[in-house]
């Protein structure tokens, strides 16, 4: 069963790097954004397991992101 999760989180992982990819043309506060909810989704969802804790993590670090280059 955790097989099954761990795949699942590596296919989200693949499908937000690959869709961050194609961000080019955005600015520095916008792609801290991203990121910072990228990697908050990531942590929230080994941390919480469920999409509560996905939801929280990357609403949390798309706000950290966006306010680190203030």
């Amino acid at each position: 069963m955790k097989s099954i999760k761990h795949l699942g989180a590596l296919a989200v992982v693949v499908t937000l790097v690959t869709g961050l990819a194609g961000c080019e043309g955005m600015t520095t506060r916008q792609r801290d954004t991203a990121l910072g909810a990228t990697a908050g989704g990531v942590a929230g969802a080994a941390l919480g397991g469920g999409a509560l804790g996905t939801l929280g993590g990357a609403a949390a670090g798309g706000l950290i992101g966006n306010q680190v280059g203030k």
